[in-house]
């Protein structure tokens, strides 16, 4: 099915920020997409507007009951010029997979994808080229209903923005340092955890908040039940390098089912490396560290795809890894994946959309 969206130009557009200064989640780009629900109708009216305030009532559900949903993905510019997106079908079915969780309404897949596309072909100009830059794309959910009850509302709005940016840790591709969080948790079985929704996030403010007060940059959950098992860095899913295995947490419910992490494990196991999707203590962390086997430790995600990780406290215990920098394993995955996200390497998954 061939979607069509009508466009309304803005008439005052912005001056683009320059590609060296660029932040990230700073800028946003002329325009933006919408769409309306109703539960009577369904989805309606898709558009793309300029981008710019809108109207919400007061009493609109996700101001009272959080009832919204986001993703996050980028969209690149290849050296000869073509407008690649990265495996946008798996941020669709997740955001799909939330929408059940949390009483949504689901978005029909092709729909959500042309969306994407026909909204970064307008602002394809937008889209820096500078080494480690890209155009990043926010889809979100929220509830719009005005009332005050606890049930799903039945009116919602779905948007997508869009945001040039630089690099998500201002030091690039230089390791963090990371603290691992004892005292708060970030989800359970049963509850949000493998949910993209803004409520996981209000939660794990104040443990960052915490965590850089000491001086470190991101922090390590463990898991809520035991506080024993490694999960998460912040909002970036975890890999440890163990001698000759590498090491991710489980998908069981309380893990993010990250883009990028399974790129990197299809990444890995396409190279012969074992990867293993178990669950990892702190305790046998620390100990293969002190016992010289832990090689390397990185985050992977959308904002960062790579960040490695040079040294880790837990209670009044600091390792340094890898010397405090980056390792082989990580900069290789760095440099396939940002690769094969700007046209550099190949894509022999057929990953890589083309915007026309």
């Amino acid at each position: 099915m061939k979607y069509e969206f009508p466009v309304t130009r803005t008439e005052h557009p912005k001056t683009k920020p320059d590609p060296d200064k660029l932040r990230f989640g700073v800028d946003f780009t002329d325009h933006m997409f919408i769409m309306d629900y109703e539960e009577d109708r369904g989805w309606y009216d898709p558009r793309i507007v300029p981008y710019g305030p809108f109207s919400i009532d007061p009493a609109a559900a996700v101001l009272h009951y959080a009832q919204e949903s986001f993703e996050g993905l980028k969209a690149y510019k290849s050296a000869e010029g073509k407008v690649l997106l990265f495996r946008p079908d798996m941020n669709i079915k997740r955001m799909n997979r939330t929408a059940e969780r949390l009483c949504l309404p689901v978005i029909d897949e092709a729909l959500f994808i042309e969306a994407v596309k026909a909204l970064v072909a307008l602002e394809k100009d937008w889209i820096p080229d500078k080494e480690g830059t890209s155009l990043y794309i926010r889809p979100f959910v929220i509830a719009t209903e005005p009332f005050l009850g606890v049930r799903p509302a039945r009116q919602y709005k779905f948007m997508i923005i869009l945001s040039p940016v630089g690099p998500y840790y201002e030091g690039g591709l230089a390791p963090t340092k990371i603290y691992v969080e004892d005292t708060y948790v970030r989800a359970t079985p049963g509850g949000t955890g493998e949910a993209k929704c803004g409520g996981n996030y209000a939660a794990s403010l104040k443990a960052q908040v915490d965590a850089a007060e000491k001086g470190f940059e991101q922090i390590l959950w463990l898991d809520g039940v035991e506080r024993r098992y490694v999960e998460e860095i912040g909002t970036s899913n975890a890999f440890f390098v163990i001698e000759d295995e590498v090491v991710t947490a489980p998908l069981e419910g309380t893990i993010l089912p990250g883009v990028t992490r399974d790129s990197v494990i299809e990444v890995l196991r396409k190279k012969g490396m074992k990867v293993s999707e178990r669950r990892l203590s702190v305790d046998e962390l620390f100990g293969a560290a002190k016992e010289g086997k832990l090689k390397e430790m990185f985050a992977s995600g959308t904002a960062a795809v790579i960040s490695p990780v040079g040294e880790i406290r837990y209670k009044d215990e600091d390792i340094v890894i890898n010397g405090g920098g980056i390792g082989p394993v990580a900069q290789e995955l760095y440099d396939t994946l940002y690769g094969i996200q700007t046209g550099k390497v190949a894509d022999t998954e057929g990953w890589m959309i083309e915007v026309e």
